[in-house]
This record gives C-alpha cells, sequence and structure tokens, in this order.
C-alpha cells in the first residue's frame, strides 16, 4: 500500500538502490517483508535463471527455434510480478519477460508449450517462441514488432479510467523501444489523458546491437517522463527489493489517479540477444564479465545470507525443485501432442468465411492426394 508520504524521488541523479552488493540493507526506511516473502523473492529468481537455462538448453536440442535470453533482467521481472495484483490487472511484456511472467503465476507447462508450440499452449502455437501471454492472468500476449504494445497498453488503461474499474496497466519493454514513434506516441497520450498505468523499460543498454548512446542522447530514459508530464524513477535493475518497492510505489500511485508513471530498470542482458545472436561482435568481454559481478540473484542470496535465511543446503533442495517441475512440465507439453495444421483456420472469424472453407478443403484435398 502507498504511503502518505512516498518513499522514493523521482528524476534522482543516480539508481535508487536498497541492497548493496554485498547484502546489507541500505533503505532509509525499515523493511517490511516477512521471512516466507524474502526466501519467495529468491525462489522467484532462481526459477526466472533456470527458465531461461533450461529454455537454451532446448533450442540446442532443436525442441526450440528461438529463444530471447533473459538472464540480467531477473530481479526486474520479479519486482514487477510481486507489485501487481495478479487477476486484477493487467501486463503488456516483451520477449524478454519470461522470468516475469513464471513469478506472476503463468504455468510453467504453458510456458514451455508455448515455446515448443504443443497443444498445451494456449495460444494454439500461432505465436513464435519467447512470446507467451495469458488469457486467465490479464497478459496481453507478447508482440514481435518493437513498442507495437505500448499504444494498446495505454488504450487499456484509458478504458479503464473510463469505466472506473481500480485496476493499472504496467507495460515492459527494452531502451530500444524508447526509440520508436509507438513508443512516443502512447506515452504522450497516456500523459495527456491521465491513464493508470506504469512504464516500465528494462534498460540493458543495448537494442540488438545499438548501444545506448546512439539511440538517444539523454541521460537516462526516466529523464524523459518530465516531457510527458509525469514522474521518472530510476533504479538499480540487479536490486530486486528496489524493483518490488519502486514498483510497489508507482503501481498504488496509479491506482490512486494520480496518472502514469514511467521506471526505469538499469538491468543487463548476460547472454546473446537471441539464439541467433553474436553479441561478441558489438560488446567487450570484459563489460559483460564486470555486470555479472552484480548478479541480482548472488545480491539477494547475499541478502538472505547475512539474516539466516539462506544455506548451501536450502538452496541446493531448491534448485532441485524448480529443475524437477521444468522437467514434469516439458513432459506435459510434450505429452499434450503437436499442434494440428488444421488450427490456423480456426478462431479467425466467429464463423468461418466461404474463402476460408475453400482454403481449408483445397489444403485438404492437397494433403491426402
Amino acid at each position: 500500500m502507498i504511503k502518505d508520504s512516498p518513499r522514493f524521488e523521482p528524476f534522482s541523479q543516480k539508481p535508487i538502490s536498497l541492497l548493496s552488493e554485498s547484502g546489507e540493507w541500505i533503505a532509509p526506511f525499515d523493511l517490511d517483508l516477512d521471512e516466507a516473502a524474502l526466501k519467495g523473492f529468491y525462489r522467484d529468481l532462481l526459477a526466472a535463471r533456470l527458465l531461461d537455462e533450461r529454455f537454451i538448453k532446448l533450442q540446442r536440442m532443436g525442441k526450440i527455434s528461438f529463444v530471447a535470453p533473459t538472464a540480467g533482467h531477473e530481479a526486474a521481472h520479479v519486482g514487477i510480478a510481486h507489485a501487481v495484483k495478479r487477476g486484477h490487472d493487467w501486463l503488456f511484456p516483451y520477449y524478454r519477460d519470461a522470468g516475469m511472467l513464471l513469478a506472476f503465476g503463468v504455468p510453467a507447462t504453458e510456458m514451455m508449450a508455448q515455446m515448443m508450440a504443443t497443444k498445451a499452449d494456449s495460444h494454439k502455437g500461432r505465436q513464435m517462441p519467447s512470446h507467451p501471454g495469458s488469457q486467465a492472468l490479464n497478459v496481453f500476449t507478447v508482440a514481435s514488432p518493437i513498442a507495437s504494445h505500448i499504444p494498446p497498453a495505454v488504450g487499456t488503461a484509458i478504458s479503464m479510467k473510463i469505466r472506473n474499474t481500480g485496476q493499472v496497466v504496467v507495460t515492459s519493454f527494452g531502451d530500444g523501444a524508447t526509440s520508436e514513434g509507438d513508443f512516443h506516441a502512447g506515452i504522450n497520450f497516456a500523459g495527456a489523458q491521465g491513464a493508470p498505468i506504469v512504464f516500465v523499460c528494462e534498460n540493458n543498454r543495448y537494442a540488438i546491437s545499438v548501444d545506448y548512446h546512439k539511440q538517444t542522447a539523454a541521460e537516462n530514459i526516466a529523464a524523459k517522463a518530465s516531457a510527458y508530464g509525469m514522474p521518472g524513477y530510476l533504479v538499480d535493475g540487479m536490486d530486486v527489493l528496489a524493483c518490488y518497492y519502486v514498483m510497489q510505489e508507482a503501481v498504488e500511485r496509479t491506482r490512486k489517479g494520480l496518472g502514469p508513471v514511467l521506471v526505469e530498470t538499469q538491468v543487463y542482458r548476460f547472454g546473446p540477444h537471441s539464439s541467433a545472436d553474436d553479441d561478441s561482435r558489438y560488446r567487450p568481454t570484459e563489460e559483460v564479465k564486470a555486470w555479472k559481478q552484480r548478479d541480482p540473484l548472488m545480491r539477494m542470496q547475499r541478502f538472505l545470507e547475512k539474516r539466516g535465511l539462506w544455506t548451501k543446503a536450502w538452496g541446493d533442495s531448491l534448485r532441485n525443485e524448480i529443475n524437477e517441475a521444468f522437467s514434469v512440465a516439458i513432459k506435459e507439453a510434450e505429452a499434450a501432442g503437436a499442434i494440428p495444421a488444421e488450427w490456423m483456420f480456426e478462431d479467425v472469424f466467429k464463423d468461418m468465411p466461404r474463402h476460408l472453407k475453400q482454403q481449408l478443403e483445397r489444403w485438404r484435398s492437397e494433403l491426402s492426394g
């Protein structure tokens, strides 16, 4: 719940951090999360990392055609997922948000099925891998064109305001999306209309191979919020508790009718842009190694250790439990079977028009002949 006095000031010069690199609580306020919640944050961070590793293995085995690696983004993902009301608010994520959706409650079997395009995929295999969604949890299906989901997210938020539903939309995107016209059109309209939406930029410094400073002369993305009439928060995206508390305050501020917010989480992708990318061509190995020293998973682990909440035995047990759950999810997704090609003709119209019926019959005839 948002406090009478906000904990965070917008437009800070340095990213907001609540955990030191060594795992010390350095916030100017008392920690109000219990032990179960703190351990839950760690579990979700670990699950997101292991999900990323499993996807990469499946791609190398030939079971998945494409992966958008998420390692290094986990703190932002988990912080966002815990700050939003599940099944009430709406998420409009982008293709590097698998960890967020897993923490938000999308079943692992559905995640695996979406990647492998089996019958267990609620989207019937119509999206390329790393493009999940969930109708049951109000998660808009990921769209490939960069920033194209931002205007629909704003439209959804405006409809919520008109209908006075008390809901909030959170839409996330990479730094490259802020160089697209859809970002400007969407965030500008949201500011003008006072839409209940939180924009979250997961700034990992690269739009595929394009460095941040080749996209914009702005010192940071959060500073751009001023031009759109909303507060902008700069957050250490490798600190899961900073991401959570800032997002919690931003979401509740928006829910109270105070308008949209822009949050920039400064993250780093440890892997390539995608399974088809060679990141060594455009960024130095030393840079990647330096950022890995700031691993959000290890920072949270050190924090829990200092409080007597993490032991190697518990960490190993948790890792085994999560990996086993993913193995079961993969088996369930595969057991559902391949998606029939006929499904491509379904759900386009309520009643299938004549030309689609003709195409379906022609396809069946050619397949059998």
